[in-house]
C-alpha cells in the first residue's frame, strides 16, 4: 500500500487551553498545521472525492476542539486533535504541530510549538 499525505496549514482559530487561569478564562491564539497519511492512489485515477479523505471535515473537528477544550496543557490538546483525525476514514497517520504564538511567557517574543505524530 502507497503512503502518501496531504498537509494543511494555517489553522487559526481561539481557544482556552493553557496552564495559567488567565488562558482558560480569556483564551488566546492556537495555530495547528495537519498532515494526514492515506493512500491517494485510487483518488489519483478516479478523480472522486469518496476516494479520498475531505479535509474540510479534519480543518472543521481541529476549529471545534480548539474551540471548545479547556486542558491545562497544550500537549494534551494536540493528542486530543490526534486522536480524533485519526477516526477520519482513511487516515492511517496523522502529524499535528500545533503553536501558541502568543504564549504569556515574560520577554519571550517566539513562538512555541507541540509536533506528534499518531498511527492508527
Amino acid at each position: 500500500m502507497t503512503m502518501d499525505s496531504i498537509r494543511i496549514e494555517g489553522i487559526r482559530c481561539y481557544g482556552y487551553t493553557g496552564f495559567l487561569e488567565e488562558e482558560r478564562v480569556l483564551g488566546q491564539w492556537f495555530e495547528v498545521n495537519l498532515t494526514l497519511w492515506l493512500d491517494l492512489s485510487k483518488a489519483g485515477k478516479s478523480d472522486d472525492l469518496e476516494d479520498t479523505a475531505d479535509y474540510r471535515q479534519a480543518i472543521a473537528r481541529v476549529k471545534e476542539l480548539v474551540k471548545t477544550a479547556k486542558f491545562n496543557l497544550v500537549e494534551k490538546l494536540a493528542a486530543v486533535i490526534a486522536e480524533d483525525i485519526l477516526q477520519l476514514d482513511g487516515i492511517k497517520q496523522v502529524r499535528v504541530q500545533l503553536s501558541k504564538p502568543a504564549a504569556p511567557i515574560p520577554d519571550f517574543g517566539g513562538n512555541i510549538i507541540i509536533d506528534i505524530t499518531r498511527k492508527c
